[in-house]
């Protein structure tokens, strides 16, 4: 499912028009997006959790040439889903 089918199920889920529908899809990756930048973790009750990871600086290899590279700490974005989402889904 993309951004466009997701807006068109919302849509049809709430009873909003698509045009509607969108700007909340936007407003809430937005606002999920921001808390991210802030450090600060987003737990949607039954859904799942994001939070920010920070992944530290290693010794990678690069496989073309075999010579050991410096990869930089960068953060993650990283998805844990919830109990009633997991169940669902078996």
């Amino acid at each position: 499912m993309n951004k466009t089918e997701l807006t068109n199920a919302i849509a049809a889920k709430a009873g909003l028009t698509k045009a509607d529908a969108k700007k909340a899809l936007e407003a809430t990756i937005e606002a999920i997006s921001e808390a991210l930048k802030a450090g600060d973790k987003v737990a949607l009750i039954g859904f799942g959790t994001f939070a920010v990871a920070e992944r530290p600086a290693r010794q990678g290899v690069n496989p073309q040439t075999g010579k050991a590279i410096q990869i930089a700490a960068k953060k993650l974005a990283k998805f844990k889903a919830g109990a009633e989402l997991e169940a669902a889904l078996q």
